[in-house]
């Protein structure tokens, strides 16, 4: 008894300077620049499972409870814009059991954010589902349309996630609206335009990421913000995803801080 009791204690406590230094650091942080977007590919549920000899779905639940770690920090930390590769067009060729987990997963996080999810109205987080949704059944669609009406309200921090999503597909998309709109008004002689394109992309509804996280140590984009991530620093942290927390999101600030002055002056000139 008097052993879970000091326990408890030891835990409260761990808390409580947990808490503390959180806040400590974030409050350094503030006094440089803080990106307004982070993007994230979250690679290494399935090396995570296999590491601590986990069930594949058991994985990427661990992955989904790290997401709603960041999503706190995030909002904390006042990131305004937080962008997830959730499943791309090419995980579609993965065997048909994995993609039913990833999508029966993603399916009851869409449905948790519909139906006034704690942490989604709490922070005041806005839902957008990004991709060709159209590859997806219908089920997944009306769940994505849900959540998203179900936070359309909400505009204290947006949460994007690229499901079905490819860079490549989006672009072709992009310029295939811009050639139907520029024929139906007899304006294609005019030809297409960088705003004409930006303005059909699935990502429209934020701006560029200030940084893109891989983790588990992977430099490579996957096809993922291609056009967007032009200008954007890339962070690779050997930390497979499940395992992400603080210090990895507080390293990456650091990083885009370092950089700022710099990229600043990049955007300013295009």
């Amino acid at each position: 008894m008097f052993q879970a009791q000091s326990d408890r204690t030891s835990k409260v406590q761990y808390g409580t300077l947990y808490t503390f230094l959180k806040a400590c650091v974030f409050q350094i942080l503030s006094k440089g620049p803080i990106p307004n977007h982070l993007a994230f590919i979250m690679d290494g549920n399935r090396r995570y499972a296999k590491k601590m000899n986990l069930s594949p779905g058991e994985g990427y639940r661990a992955g989904s409870s790290a997401l709603m770690n960041i999503l706190k920090y995030c909002w904390e930390l006042g990131v305004k814009y937080i962008t997830i590769y959730a499943f791309s067009i090419d995980n579609l060729k993965r065997s048909p059991e994995e993609v039913k987990l990833i999508i029966d997963l993603m399916m009851e996080k869409l449905d948790g954010f519909s139906k006034e999810d704690i942490l989604v109205n709490e922070y005041g987080i806005r839902v957008h589902v990004i991709g060709n949704l159209k590859l997806l059944s219908e089920g997944v669609r009306v769940a994505a349309e849900n959540a998203m009406k179900a936070t359309a309200k909400n505009n204290k921090c947006v949460l994007l996630i690229c499901v079905a999503y490819t860079s490549r597909d989006e672009m072709r998309h992009a310029v295939e609206e811009c050639c139907r709109e520029k024929m139906e008004c007899e304006e294609l002689k005019c030809g297409i335009q960088m705003a004409d394109v930006e303005k059909n992309m699935y990502m429209k509804v934020a701006p560029d990421p200030d940084v893109v996280i891989r983790t588990s140590g992977e430099t490579r984009l996957s096809n993922f913000l291609l056009w967007q991530a032009s200008y954007s620093v890339l962070y690779a942290p050997a930390t497979l995803w499940p395992e992400i927390g603080l210090w990895e999101l507080v390293s990456s600030v650091l990083k885009f801080q370092r950089h700022y002055s710099y990229l600043d002056k990049k955007k300013i000139q295009l």
